[in-house]
């Protein structure tokens, strides 16, 4: 039945499921690690982009941030985008209307590590590669969930990488990166990924 969801057609259809039916965009998360990416015919398959920005969501639900991260208690969650974008629309069309835990979740594009520096979690994109370690130091000390999908990224002190594997979108996370940025991630997320800790990594075995 999971399966079956997740050949929608693109296109209005698909952003309905990801959007307005959140315990879909929920599977997503707990299905799509078996979920392919143009695996079959395209026009019954989400893109690479559209799967990301269906896990960016789902990332947003499954980590804490502390109370220090949001100016006030009503503050949005705001997931932005750093760098030349990728997602076109998927990402706005992925959270429009949703929250996690009374907040809204808003998508904002960035253009430096220091506007990043203000967001909850950012996308720092393809075309950032050759600077991830200064946009990663500019980030030290502040609650801020980084994710790419660049090679690497979480070795070098990013937070959550994806990479394909299978023709599959799956991810790691480094585990003391989120640590220190005093994140707590869920372990039913970390469950889910692999794990990146001082360089070694292992599959599905996080905690809470």
């Amino acid at each position: 039945m999971a399966g079956q969801l997740f050949t929608a057609n693109r296109g209005g259809r698909s952003y309905e499921l990801l959007r307005r039916r959140s315990w879909v965009v929920c599977l997503v998360l707990f299905g799509a690690i078996a979920f392919p990416v143009l695996g079959g015919s395209p026009s019954n398959d989400f893109s690479e982009y559209q799967v990301k920005a269906a896990f960016l969501f789902n990332f947003a639900k499954f980590v804490e941030w502390p109370a220090s991260a949001y100016a006030t208690g009503s503050s949005p969650v705001s997931i932005c985008v750093l760098g030349d974008n990728p997602f076109s629309d998927s990402l706005e069309k992925a959270v429009a209307g949703q929250s996690t835990n009374g907040r809204p979740l808003v998508v904002r594009q960035v253009e430096s590590p220091k506007e990043a520096g203000d967001c909850n979690m950012v996308f720092v994109c393809p075309s950032e590669q050759g600077h991830f370690t200064q946009i990663i130091g500019n980030l030290q000390g502040k609650s801020v969930l980084t994710v790419a999908d660049a090679d690497a990224f979480a070795e070098q002190g990013g937070m959550i990488q994806f990479y394909i594997e299978n023709n599959r979108v799956r991810f790691e996370v480094n585990v003391n990166a989120c640590t220190h940025a005093h994140l707590k991630v869920s372990s039913k997320l970390l469950a889910l990924a692999k794990i990146v800790s001082g360089g070694a990594s292992t599959a599905g075995e996080g905690k809470d």
